[in-house]
């Protein structure tokens, strides 16, 4: 018996999600008195685990572009050879992808946006956000296997002292009925996913033109930018930044909106952020209805006064 956590990663890199994902993983495992193992595709430094408390890491050489079908069989193949009876993932789209294929593989129950760890053991209960996070509701996996997904940003990091043992894992894979044949990403220096912080903006910006001050308070907080749907309709802004129902959901620890009203659809992707901040001229907005701390005025003169403060707040304490 033991708990396996599936690590994300890009280019070979270990992804934030896969960190907090090993991180829940390891107080699981501590919870039931087991071990944790870690799978990883093509990592290159797959030790940096331990410190979140993987014991192993079965990491997989022979497979290059993400293919859900085909990384559902290899993670089904490595729960079989670790007799794992609980697989934690993170809430990003490809683990969306993967957790469905992977529960009728292993006759498993599927739990996603999880935000604790478990309240009981047994039966197993874990409390999940529902109602486009408008609610929680407390979730019993009864089936033998059990696969959670953690909702970003809902556990955190948390570091322990170890190694991981590294381990070479070959799985014997069918042939794949669908192939990748493009890749398109985002080229921000912090990605949606992987963002504490979101620095987002709306119409209110009248044009593509005035993204500067934005994606220069991204730069400052060290956020990721985004922007609402109509932006991204308009082409003002990539379609990958586009958060909201429709689009990304995010739950980062600050959410800053810059001229969004706030469309119910807006709402309910960004709910699960812990901090909203609101900059709008309009008063009567929806979105400061939602917002823990809301600016009445013109982003056009509050944003670069809020860009100068935190510079100066940064230099004052580098």
């Amino acid at each position: 018996m033991s708990v396996l956590v599936y690590t994300e990663s890009d280019k070979g890199i270990l992804k934030k999600a896969a960190l907090e994902a090993a991180s829940y993983g390891k107080a699981i495992a501590d919870a039931m008195g087991t071990s944790l193992i870690a799978i990883t595709f093509k990592v290159s430094d797959a030790s940096k685990l331990g410190n979140y408390g993987v014991d192993k890491v079965l990491n997989i050489e022979s497979i290059d572009e993400f293919n859900a079908f085909i990384y559902a069989d290899a993670i089904k193949q490595a729960v079989e050879k670790e007799n794992s009876t609980l697989i934690v993932l993170s809430s990003s789209a490809d683990s969306k992808y993967i957790a469905p294929l992977l529960a009728i593989g292993l006759n498993a129950g599927y739990v996603p946006n999880v935000v604790e760890t478990p309240s009981n053991l047994n039966p197993f209960t874990v409390k999940r956000t529902a109602f486009t996070n408008k609610a929680y509701c407390n979730t019993e996996i009864l089936t033998a296997v059990k696969i959670v997904g953690v909702s970003n940003n809902s556990f955190g990091l948390i570091e322990n002292t170890g190694a991981a043992q590294i381990e070479a894992f070959s799985p014997i894979l069918a042939e794949s009925s669908t192939s990748v044949t493009s890749v398109d990403k985002a080229n921000d220096k912090v990605t949606i996913a992987d963002a504490e912080v979101v620095v987002s903006a709306g119409r209110g910006l009248k044009g593509p033109e005035n993204w500067k001050m934005i994606e220069e308070l991204a730069d400052v907080l060290g956020a990721a930018t985004a922007c609402s749907k109509p932006v991204s309709d308009l082409g003002w802004r990539p379609h990958s930044e586009h958060v909201g129902q429709t689009g990304k959901p995010v739950a980062t620890n600050l959410y800053i909106a810059i001229g969004i009203s706030g469309a119910i659809q807006h709402l309910a992707g960004i709910n699960a952020s812990k901090v909203k901040v609101v900059i709008n001229t309009d008063a009567e907005a929806p979105f400061f209805k939602a917002a823990d701390y809301g600016i009445v005025g013109d982003a056009f003169e509050v944003v670069p006064k809020l860009i100068e403060k935190l510079k100066a707040f940064k230099a004052e304490n580098a």
